[in-house]
C-alpha cells in the first residue's frame, strides 16, 4: 500500500484538528504528510481534507468481499470502515473474521475490524459457529481487531448476565471500546447498560432516546442504510452535541453503495446549514479518535489519506488518497478486482411444498409486520387464508407466507405470516437472514417459495427472486452472503433482481435488505428464526395463532 512517490496538492485546506479553512499547500513523500502550508496565493478552488469514514458496517452486508468495498466506496470518499464480521462469523467463526482482515489487506483501503461479541445472537436459532470467551480473547489480543463489536444482548447487559459480563471484561483486559445495539432502551435500563462500559450506539431512532444515552456518556452512531434509515430522526444531534455523533450505514446494499456511502449524509446534513467544520469532524475525527484509528487528520508526519472535493455544498469526490496512492479519480475507482478463496458452510437439501404446509388449527394469525426503512416490526391480528387444510398467503390484505430454512443440518422448515411486502406475484430468497443466515423467504404461493429457495440452495448461497417463468439468483458462494466477481457487476446483477421484486409488487425501498432482517431476533417486537416465531419483547416463542 505504500507510496513512493512525492507531489503537492493545492487547494482550500481543512483543518479539522484547528477547526479551519485555509488557503494552501499539502505535501505528500512516501505516503506521509510531510507539510501542510498556508498559502493565500494558491488559485485552486477545491477543497482537500481528510477521507470519510463509516463508523459501523457490515462489510457483508454489500454482498461484497472487503477488496470489492473497498473499490466502490472509495469512489465517494471513504478511506476507512469500522467493521463488523458479525455476518461472516455467524457462519464460519474465527476463521471467517481471520478471511476478512486478510482479504482487506490486499488492497489500499483501512479496513478496521471488530471482535463479534453476540454470535450466535441468541440462542433461539441455529448458527453455524460460536464464539465464546475463549474466542473473543484470541480475536481481541490481536492488533488488527480494534473493538468488540456490538453487544446485542442488551437484557444480559442490564441484568448483569454473568456469561455476558465476561465478555464484556476481556474487552475491558485489552482497553478495547465495547460497541452498543439497544434499540428502543431509555431511562434506567440505558444508564445500566452504558455503565457495563458500553459505549457506542447505533439503533436509536428517536431523538429523545439518543439524548438520553448521550446524557449518560455515550456517542450516537446516525444511521443511514440500505434498510434502516435514522438519518433524518437524528440529524439535529449536530446542533449541540456533534462531538457525540458518528456517521454509519450500518447495512449498504451493493446497488447502492454504487450511488454514494457517507458522503451522502455529510451532503445532507451540510444542506440543512449545519457548520461544515461540525459535520465533517463527526464523519471522519469523531471515529479516529473514539477508536483509535491509524486514518491521517491532514496534518503533518499523518499518513495521506485525503480526498479532494469540488466544493462542501456539492462535495462531488474528485480524488480519494490512501497512504498517498491515489485510489479513485473523477466517478472512477483505481482500485483492481482480485481474485480470492470462497469459503462457505451450506449444508441443506432442497425442500419440497410438503415442507412449508401449515394446518389452520384456528381462524386468527399473529402476523409480523414490517416497515419500510425500520428493523424493528409490529404484530397484527389477521384472519387466516387456508386452502386445502393448509395456510396460504393473502394477497388481497397483504399477508404472505413467511420461511426460514436451517441452511446448517435438516430440519422442517418454520413457517410465519408477514404483512408489508406487498408481492402480487412469485416469491424472493435470501441466504442474507441476520444474524444466523439461514434460508428465509416471502411469497404470494407455496410453489414460489419453494422455487425461489431452492435456487439458493443449488447456489449454496445468494439471493433469488421468482415470478412465472422467470427465475433471477445472484450467487454467493463466500459464506452465502458474498461474491467475489467484479463489484460493479454484482451491484448491477443485484439491481435487477431488486428491480424485479419490485415488478412483482413490492412498494419497499429495498425488499431484499427488509427480508434479510426478518429473522433478526433482537430487534423486536415479532420476527422469525428457523426454530419458530419469536417474539423479542419477551424474548420468548410465540404461537403463530393469536
Amino acid at each position: 500500500m505504500k507510496n513512493t512517490r512525492s507531489y503537492s496538492l493545492s487547494g482550500n485546506i481543512v483543518d479539522l484538528v484547528a477547526g479551519e479553512i485555509f488557503k494552501g499547500t499539502v505535501r505528500v513523500v512516501d505516503g506521509i504528510i510531510s507539510s501542510v502550508k498556508k498559502n493565500e496565493e494558491v488559485s485552486e478552488t477545491n477543497f482537500i481534507l481528510p477521507g470519510l469514514i463509516d463508523s459501523h458496517i457490515h462489510i457483508e452486508s454489500s454482498m461484497l468481499v472487503p477488496s470489492g468495498f473497498a473499490r466502490l466506496a472509495v469512489v465517494h470518499g471513504t478511506v476507512a470502515t469500522v467493521s463488523d464480521p458479525h455476518e461472516i462469523g455467524n457462519v464460519l467463526g474465527i476463521d471467517g473474521i481471520k478471511y476478512m482482515i486478510n482479504n482487506g489487506e490486499k488492497v489500499p483501503f483501512k479496513f478496521y475490524f471488530g471482535a463479534s461479541s453476540c454470535v450466535p445472537a441468541t440462542p433461539f436459532e441455529t448458527a453455524g459457529a460460536e464464539l465464546g470467551v475463549k474466542e473473543l480473547d484470541e480475536l481481541l489480543r490481536m492488533d488488527e481487531i480494534k473493538y468488540m463489536s456490538e453487544m446485542m444482548n442488551f437484557p444480559g447487559v442490564i441484568h448483569r448476565d454473568p456469561a455476558v459480563m465476561k465478555k464484556l471484561d476481556v474487552a475491558k483486559k485489552y482497553n478495547k471500546p465495547i460497541d452498543g445495539h439497544a434499540p428502543g432502551v431509555k431511562g434506567e435500563d440505558a444508564r445500566k447498560y452504558i455503565e457495563a462500559g458500553i459505549t457506542t450506539d447505533h439503533e436509536c431512532f428517536t431523538m429523545e432516546e439518543a439524548l438520553e444515552k448521550i446524557i449518560y456518556g455515550m456517542k450516537i452512531q446516525i444511521r443511514e442504510g440500505s434498510a434502516a434509515k435514522n438519518f433524518d430522526a437524528l440529524v439535529d444531534l449536530l446542533d449541540e452535541h456533534a462531538d457525540h455523533v458518528l456517521f454509519c450505514s450500518d447495512d449498504k446494499h451493493p446497488d447502492d453503495l454504487v450511488k454514494g456511502h457517507i458522503n451522502q449524509l455529510v451532503v445532507r446534513a451540510i444542506k440543512k446549514g449545519y457548520d461544515p467544520l461540525k459535520v465533517l469532524r463527526s464523519a471522519i475525527l469523531n471515529p479516529i479518535r473514539h477508536y483509535g484509528l491509524e486514518v491521517g487528520t491532514l496534518q503533518t508526519g499523518d499518513p495521506a489519506d485525503m480526498i479532494v472535493v469540488d466544493n462542501l455544498e456539492d462535495f462531488n469526490v474528485q480524488a480519494t488518497f490512501v497512504n498517498g496512492q491515489k485510489v479513485a479519480e473523477n466517478g472512477k475507482s483505481l482500485i483492481d478486482a482480485i481474485e480470492e478463496s470462497t469459503p462457505n458452510k451450506f449444508n441443506v437439501q432442497q425442500i419440497t411444498e410438503a415442507d412449508i404446509r401449515i394446518h389452520p388449527a384456528r381462524n386468527i394469525l399473529k402476523v409480523i409486520k414490517a416497515f419500510d426503512g425500520q428493523l424493528i416490526t409490529a404484530v397484527n391480528q389477521m384472519e387466516a387464508k387456508a386452502e386445502n387444510g393448509n395456510l396460504v398467503s393473502n394477497t388481497e390484505n397483504d399477508v404472505l407466507k413467511l420461511v426460514v430454512v436451517n441452511r446448517y443440518q435438516k430440519a422442517k422448515p418454520a413457517v410465519a405470516f408477514i404483512r408489508g411486502f406487498g408481492l402480487k406475484s412469485g416469491a424472493i430468497a435470501s441466504s442474507v437472514a441476520h444474524d444466523s443466515h439461514n434460508i428465509v423467504s416471502v411469497g404470494v404461493s407455496d410453489v414460489d417459495i419453494v422455487r425461489a429457495v431452492n435456487r439458493i440452495v443449488r447456489e449454496k448461497g445468494g439471493v433469488s427472486a421468482v415470478s412465472g417463468e422467470t427465475e433471477k439468483v445472484l450467487p454467493l458462494p463466500v459464506a452465502g452472503l458474498m461474491s467475489v466477481d467484479d463489484a460493479y457487476r454484482v451491484a448491477e446483477n443485484y439491481h435487477q433482481i431488486d428491480v424485479l421484486s419490485h415488478q412483482m409488487g413490492s412498494k419497499l425501498r429495498a425488499p431484499f435488505m427488509t427480508l434479510s432482517f426478518m429473522a433478526l431476533l433482537v430487534i423486536p417486537d415479532l420476527k422469525l428464526s428457523d426454530k419458530g416465531l419469536f417474539d423479542g419483547t419477551t424474548f420468548t416463542f410465540s404461537n403463530l395463532f393469536a
